[in-house]
């Protein structure tokens, strides 16, 4: 169970985050916020087999849906997923020479798996596997 005071500060980084990736999702195909294509690194670039513009629309796709799961149905998953993506976006975004913009991201990681945590606190799931083998009584043979 969950302690009741940290029930705002989840609702406000699930909302904070869930927006986020919805609408930096959105902005994919509008291009309002930044020009996203710049952002791909060279090298991630010319692995493609289509265009940046292409990329960018799957990106945004992407991102919709997980900013999507964390505000409705599966928040826990989203931000989990967020995570990750998060991390994938710094690592391109370092090859690319922007690590300013890395490090940010990667603090965005960070802040979304504190909330996939949180959320799974609150809703009672099991810890990880790694959380729970540190909890373990060692075994006596």
């Amino acid at each position: 169970m969950m302690d009741d005071r940290l029930q705002n500060p989840t609702q406000a980084l699930r909302l904070a985050v869930g927006l986020m990736a919805t609408l930096a999702g959105l902005d994919k195909f509008f291009n309002i916020l930044a020009d996203w294509g710049r952002y791909l690194s060279p090298a991630a670039a010319e692995l493609l087999p289509f265009s940046v513009a292409t990329f960018m629309g799957l990106v945004g796709v992407i991102e919709v849906a997980v900013g999507l799961a964390i505000l409705t149905a599966l928040p826990a998953i989203g931000a989990y997923v967020a995570s990750a993506w998060l991390l994938l976006v710094a690592g391109n975004l370092a090859l690319g020479g922007f690590f300013d913009i890395a490090v940010r991201d990667v603090v965005l990681s960070v802040g979304a798996f504190a909330l996939a945590r949180l959320l799974q606190v609150r809703s009672g799931s099991e810890v990880p596997v790694a959380d729970a083998q540190r909890t373990r009584r060692p075994s006596t043979a």
